[in-house]
């Protein structure tokens, strides 16, 4: 509310009661102007070439274990190559067992298919493994380019 300024016809104790509301138009456009540019930079696209990210360096503790998928879904242990899903399965078993239980972690190579990785995920949690790890590659530095 505000005090009405001037003596034509008014008595000097009466108040106004307008709202001003300039001020809340304002704040309505600077919030209107900051969401127009925020959305677009927030959605994402659907062309995806994913596996480079930025992260911090794994620590590999000699306990760690290694599971590697290359491109036609052959899964390696370490350097190991499994001959069959029981052997993975029976393996993990072992490490699951294990006080304090090992991480693992998966290296898949770039081409391989999300159905592949799935039936590592999903042997890993039938197996009873509390923490499993993707690795990527370290985002390219600023004089090498991306492949």
């Amino acid at each position: 509310m505000a005090l009405g300024i001037g003596s034509e016809g008014a008595d000097d104790d009466e108040l106004m009661s307008a709202i001003n509301t300039t001020p809340l138009v304002d704040v309505m456009l600077v919030l209107l102007i900051v969401f127009l540019i925020a959305i677009p930079v927030a959605i994402e696209t659907v062309p995806v070439r994913l596996p480079r990210a930025s992260n911090v360096a794994t620590q590999t503790k000699p306990e760690n274990v290694i599971l590697a998928v290359d491109r036609d879904g052959s899964v390696f242990w370490n350097s190991e190559k499994m001959t069959d899903r029981d052997m993975l399965l029976r393996r993990l078993g072992e490490v699951a067992a294990r006080k304090p239980q090992p991480e693992i972690h998966v290296r898949g190579d770039r081409d391989t298919r999300f159905e592949f990785m799935g039936r590592i995920m999903a042997a890993c949690a039938r197996a009873g493994i509390g923490k499993v790890a993707f690795i990527t590659a370290p985002e390219p530095g600023a004089g090498e380019e991306a492949r």
